[in-house]
């Protein structure tokens, strides 16, 4: 079994986020663009970039994809040096790792270092007429081109027909000019994800000489964006700069998610190399027994265990819906699964393990939203995607409660709330009805 480092013990610091400059962007006075961000942050009653906290990030553009498809006009890596970053580790046979055009992107590697991230540049990005610039940022074992741009690439979107453009087209289309995040890990930890959250906020504010920006979260994004402009951090990490204007969350797990301890036996089977499984997803359990051999998949776990931990940002989604929900009393082994022990096939330590090693929802919640974020939530009704075993306990959009991608705990300004209850946890991305609700929330 390969491991990969984890590198050095990151030391605290606490500077603050300003905005980094570029070589387009030499040309323009940064006392100029100060003044003008601060004027700028004033009338808009937002923290002005001198009092949002100091130092900028060390950002290194790397290369630069011209006119890559899928509705951008280019793509470009960039690499964060801040001291604290390392490289996560990858299943070894593969699954997890960067691929399709997102391999190239990344410098040819299916296993990127974390500091490195993707930003997508939609086509418009420097004429649309909206004043407020907008950065998505997508969910799990995803990427920017099937999430916003080509719902169908992986061949499923949640719908039988998936349609050729997505929500950075549509966007786009009425006058947005549009951005997207790539993120290194499919599975990465939320908190390094947060910290390439505010790069890229800041690079776009720094191109385009704006005080703010909109963020578009889908899923476990919504938790690396939430963490961003909550100040939820690492010692090392940067805190938040004042430079969000609405923070809208798709399916976002806001109360947190427990599906796979809750549906534990149907991830095995589909995840576990021994019993034939190949997805890319998190094992409730530390051994299985397949085909009669008690076997050890450690890198698959949720909890980190035997020096591995390849999906640590699905372990800071998890909260216990047992309480409201129960627990699906049909599945082999829903006992020692959800509450920990030593089933008839399987063995594990349970969620509340897994939460005290690293939920991030609670701390999320306690932290809180500024109130300065009108913050919006939109939530799916339909539990109905197509080859997902779908969550259906309880209301949910097949992945997500409902009750949780609504949940309001911790923030600051409600802007608005909304069901769709025709649309499962993939459709929130893309579909027409979620896209006209988004754009009319930013306005």
């Amino acid at each position: 079994m390969r491991r990969t480092p984890t590198g050095a013990t990151p030391t605290r610091v606490v500077p603050t986020r300003a905005v980094p400059t570029r070589p387009a962007a030499a040309a323009r006075p940064a006392a100029l663009l100060t003044v003008l961000l601060t004027l700028a942050a004033l009338l808009l009653g937002t923290p002005a970039p001198a009092r949002a906290a100091a130092t900028a990030a060390p950002l290194t553009l790397e290369a630069t994809f011209p006119a890559p498809g899928n509705g951008w006009a280019k793509v470009e890596r960039y690499l964060d040096t801040t001291p604290g970053f390392r490289t996560e580790q990858y299943p070894a046979d593969g699954r997890g790792d960067q691929d399709g055009a997102r391999r190239t992107y990344f410098g040819g590697t299916g296993e990127p270092y974390s500091g490195r991230f993707l930003l997508y540049s939609a086509t418009g990005w420097d004429t649309g007429s909206r004043g407020t610039p907008v950065l998505l940022v997508h969910g799990a074992n995803d990427n920017a081109d099937r999430a916003w741009a080509n719902p169908g690439e992986s061949g499923t979107c949640g719908a039988a027909d998936c349609p050729a453009t997505g929500l950075a087209q549509y966007l786009a289309g009425t006058g947005h000019r549009v951005f997207a995040i790539g993120f290194a890990h499919k599975h990465g930890d939320n908190l390094l994800q947060a910290q390439a959250v505010g790069d890229a906020v800041a690079l776009i504010r720094a191109r385009l000489g704006v005080p703010q920006v909109d963020v578009v979260a889908w899923s476990k994004g919504e938790v690396a964006a939430r963490a961003y402009v909550s100040s939820v951090r690492p010692s090392w990490g940067r805190a938040y700069a004042g430079d969000v204007r609405r923070l809208v969350t798709l399916g976002g797990p806001n109360g947190g998610l427990d599906y796979v301890y809750a549906h534990g036996w149907s991830f095995d089977l589909a995840t576990w190399p021994a019993c034939g499984g190949t997805a890319n997803a998190p094992s409730p359990h530390l051994y299985m027994t397949c085909y009669g051999t008690y076997t050890a998949q450690p890198c698959l776990g949720v909890l980190p265990s035997g020096g591995y931990d390849c999906y640590p940002g699905q372990r800071q989604l998890l909260a216990r819906w047992d309480g409201r929900y129960g627990v699906d009393a049909t599945a082999q082994d829903w006992w020692t699964t959800y509450y920990g022990g030593q089933g008839f096939y399987t063995s594990g330590q349970g969620i509340q393990a897994a939460v005290d090693a690293g939920s991030l929802i609670a701390p999320l919640q306690r932290a809180g939203i500024p109130a300065s974020v009108r913050t919006y939530l939109l939530a799916g009704g339909s539990a109905d995607i197509p080859g997902v075993l779908n969550e259906n306990r309880g209301p949910s959009d097949g992945i997500v409660f409902t009750a949780s991608a609504l949940d309001t705990t911790g923030i600051g300004t409600v802007g608005g709330t909304r069901l769709l209850g025709g649309l499962n946890h993939l459709e929130l991305a893309w579909a027409p009805e979620a896209a006209s609700q988004i754009e009319a929330w930013l306005g």
